[in-house]
């Protein structure tokens, strides 16, 4: 991640007040929102939960909240307009951490690297990608991450093999990119859009879950000082994605989870998301306890060049007390409905 991204992340942190026990004292709060950054279909236990009823079961009342880029949903978090989010553990996240804002891990949905590395016609091996133009969302985001970690599990690095590294946009964009010609490759989380590419006769290059490279995918995380103060209701929105996932791996259920990944990826037709649900059947842990070894994994990366990064322990950063009552009360054998 750059430097100057890292300071202006701090900055707009340290521009909000920080959630703490004195100043938001009351009653645990029976409305909470969740934001993400990422389109994708990974999110997908969050759509259903909301739209299934899982969260209202619990006594919640939950608005999913899209944001266009991790700085935005933790500047959220740390002013209090979101108390919960998801995404990737990513340099805009491990900064803010470093700067002193009381996050941690408190689930983890996907502990492995998940989307696809797509390319041109003409790029048929990772060797290929010499001499080439790669698309990401932005430096130090968590499809740079995903991107970076795939070129060294192939011995690939950009500066040697002179991989251009270039900043275009969300997924949406990218895959726009590569037909154009301004991009020869890029990491897709969202699957449908990897199939409508390949359709066109562009490359799937990976699968990158078939890679087994450790990653904190998609993790939930939310202020220490908030789930200190309100641990019934962290309990309660895991409680409701554990049995949106169940619904989710149920066959039965395919239709209602096709339906619900459309309107949260905002697609046109719920068959356009058929690839994706048969993914994600496969992406979620049955125990989502977050990945000491895939946190770890980011911050070895992205610690390279930052210091404070660098001095950050994986096993500080994650709090699953909440996922361990959760186990104990025997919520991961809960039976597909």
């Amino acid at each position: 991640m750059a430097k100057t991204s890292l300071v202006f992340l701090i900055t707009i942190l340290l521009a909000f007040p920080f959630w703490t026990t004195s100043s938001r004292a009351g009653a645990a709060p029976s409305k909470i929102v969740i934001s993400y950054a990422i389109l994708s279909e990974r999110e997908g236990a969050l759509f259903v939960a909301r739209d299934q009823g899982f969260f209202r079961k619990q006594g919640l009342e939950v608005d999913l909240v899209y944001v266009a880029s991790a700085p935005v949903a933790l500047a959220s978090i740390a002013h209090g307009d979101s108390q919960i989010n998801t995404g990737s553990t990513s340099g805009a996240i491990l900064g803010a951490m470093a700067g002193g804002l009381d996050l941690a891990f408190i689930a983890g949905l996907v502990n492995k690297l998940t989307g696809t590395i797509v390319t041109n016609p003409d790029i048929r091996r990772p060797a290929d990608l010499k001499n080439k133009t790669i698309g990401v969302t932005s430096i130090g985001g968590g499809n740079w991450v995903f991107t970076m970690l795939a070129l060294e599990h192939w011995g690939l690095e950009p500066k040697r093999d002179n991989i251009s590294i270039r900043v275009i946009g969300n997924d949406a964009v990218r895959a726009q990119a590569i037909t154009t010609g301004t991009i020869d490759a890029t990491q897709l989380s969202t699957y449908s859009y990897a199939t409508a590419l390949k359709r066109q006769g562009y490359r799937v290059l990976a699968d990158l879950p078939d890679l087994g490279i450790p990653y904190q995918g998609t993790t939930v995380f939310a202020r220490r000082s908030f789930v200190n103060q309100y641990p019934d209701v962290a309990e309660k929105v895991l409680t409701g994605i554990v049995e949106a996932i169940a619904f989710i791996r149920e066959p039965a259920n395919k239709t209602a989870v096709m339906r619900s990944l459309a309107k949260g990826l905002r697609l046109a037709k719920p068959e356009d998301t058929a690839e994706g649900y048969e993914v994600i059947k496969t992406l979620y842990e049955q125990k989502i306890y977050p990945s000491t070894e895939g946190v770890r994994n980011t911050i070895r990366l992205l610690g390279a060049s930052n210091e404070k990064i660098r001095g950050l322990r994986a096993e500080d950063l994650i709090d699953d007390r909440t996922v361990r009552k959760l186990e104990q009360k025997g919520l991961f054998q809960l039976p597909s409905k």
